[in-house]
């Protein structure tokens, strides 16, 4: 009469006596299935029923208060404090925390460590960490213990010099990943890096790169893993391949206004044709002579969470130089343009750009930015992570303070963090749900 839902012990018991018994029928094997266990179809797994016992209702009736998510949830939201130096690594943690998928992963206990000395393992470290910034606690935690792992396994960092935080985020991946344990399953040719542990799951995409004979036109293919996107910036040493200048445009949800900048353009720019000229001609495998070539760079896979690193710190023989031009990025971006399957629409360097591609499993959502104000010699680094959907955070070591979509989308980037707003699973295409709420 209410419509509300009643649960009924015998209905249950009856319920599975019965799915016991069509079980049984469809079972292979004569295995008993029992009325306390009962087996998956198809899978042969047996789960225990799971019954409230009575210490459990009364740790309930100890923790009456339940966790709502709403516009102010603040879970989630931890400052760092900077031990000298480490902006660098504060940034990262806060981008990679506040990953999605990687959150789900660490905040359901998935991590089971196989290092013979687990207080040396990052990725236990790391699990800690996640429990200490979703903990509810507003005091800024000290990251003491992962700075120390951070020395010992990554030399290069140790000391309390200024690094950069490009180079930490891609040390910090390479230690997650030798020191996860990937399963034997789903060790296949999907993955580019065979592996199966959760950083390559989350963060390695497939580069391909294409190299064309300019006598015979053969095309020699190779695919490398990377875990990030380096790209070129306008009044660097290296051309830069602008768009059509004078004419504005709208890509990627980018309104291109001539003289600036975008994502787009440097992504352009990364993945159109390059002449290698005569004096790096390569053996061709067809001609079995040496001939001069072009090479082009698309992406062959795609990873869950994208990151684009943008080259403003130049060194170069005659000077080291940081580069400030201000590059417009999307809070939405498409990746179709620039994956191998759509090199056709690619016609001398020009880009046909789709304005609706429609095709969703290739399209990305902004979570994180990391920026860098200063110089070479002097600087720091914040970045701005994306807590709810359009609610955006700026961490500044110990300090948190509300942003705007504005103040994200106007900060010059060194960093972008984007999270694939589908994810694929098998056959099946899943909505991340997580990409748009918390």
């Amino acid at each position: 009469m209410c419509k509300d839902y009643v649960y009924d012990r015998d209905i249950e018991q009856i319920a599975k006596e019965e799915q016991g018994e069509a079980l049984k029928l469809q079972a292979s094997t004569s295995t008993e299935v029992s009325h306390q266990q009962y087996s998956m179809p198809g899978l042969g797994e047996k789960y225990p029923t799971w019954e409230t016992t009575k210490p459990e209702l009364e740790l309930l009736g100890y923790n009456p208060r339940r966790r709502r998510i709403a516009s102010s949830f603040t879970i989630g939201l931890r400052g760092l404090i900077n031990l000298g130096n480490t902006c660098f690594m504060n940034c990262i943690v806060q981008a990679l925390t506040h990953t999605p998928i990687l959150r789900d992963f660490f905040l359901s206990d998935r991590h089971r460590c196989e290092m013979p000395s687990p207080e040396l393992c990052l990725v236990c470290e790391m699990s800690s960490l996640f429990r200490e910034l979703y903990s509810g606690n507003p005091s800024p935690h000290v990251p003491y213990k992962l700075l120390h792992l951070v020395w010992i396994h990554a030399r290069h960092l140790a000391g309390y010099r200024q690094q950069d935080a490009h180079e930490f985020l891609i040390a910090a991946l390479d230690v997650l990943h030798r020191h996860c344990k990937g399963d034997d399953a789903g060790k296949a040719a999907s993955n580019p890096n065979h592996c199966n542990c959760i950083i390559d799951q989350i963060f390695t995409g497939g580069l391909q790169s294409d190299v064309t004979c300019q006598a015979c036109h053969g095309v020699s293919t190779t695919i490398d893993p990377c875990w990030d996107i380096s790209l070129d910036l306008p009044g660097s040493c290296t051309s830069f391949w602008p768009m059509s200048p004078g004419r504005e445009s709208s890509v990627n949800g980018e309104s291109h206004i001539p003289g600036i900048t975008t994502l787009t353009d440097c992504l352009r720019r990364f993945t159109r044709p390059e002449h290698l000229g005569s004096s790096a001609k390569i053996k061709c495998s067809s001609c079995q002579s040496y001939q001069e070539s072009t090479k082009q760079l698309t992406m062959n896979k795609l990873p869950v969470v994208a990151c684009f690193h943008f080259k403003r710190f130049e060194h170069s023989a005659k000077q080291r130089r940081k580069i400030t031009t201000y590059i417009s990025f999307p809070l939405e971006l498409d990746m179709t343009p620039f994956m191998a399957s759509s090199k056709e629409s690619r016609m001398n360097g020009q880009l046909q750009l789709p304005t609706n591609s429609g095709n969703d499993e290739n399209k990305y959502s902004l979570f994180a930015v990391v920026n860098h104000q200063g110089t070479l010699e002097s600087g720091h680094y914040t970045s701005f992570i994306r807590h709810h959907k359009d609610q955006w955070f700026k961490c500044d070591d110990a300090v948190i303070t509300k942003a705007s979509i504005k103040d994200v989308l106007d900060s010059e980037g060194y960093l972008l963090f984007y999270h694939k707003q589908v994810l694929e699973h098998e056959s099946e295409k899943v909505k991340e749900v997580n990409t748009q709420a918390y």
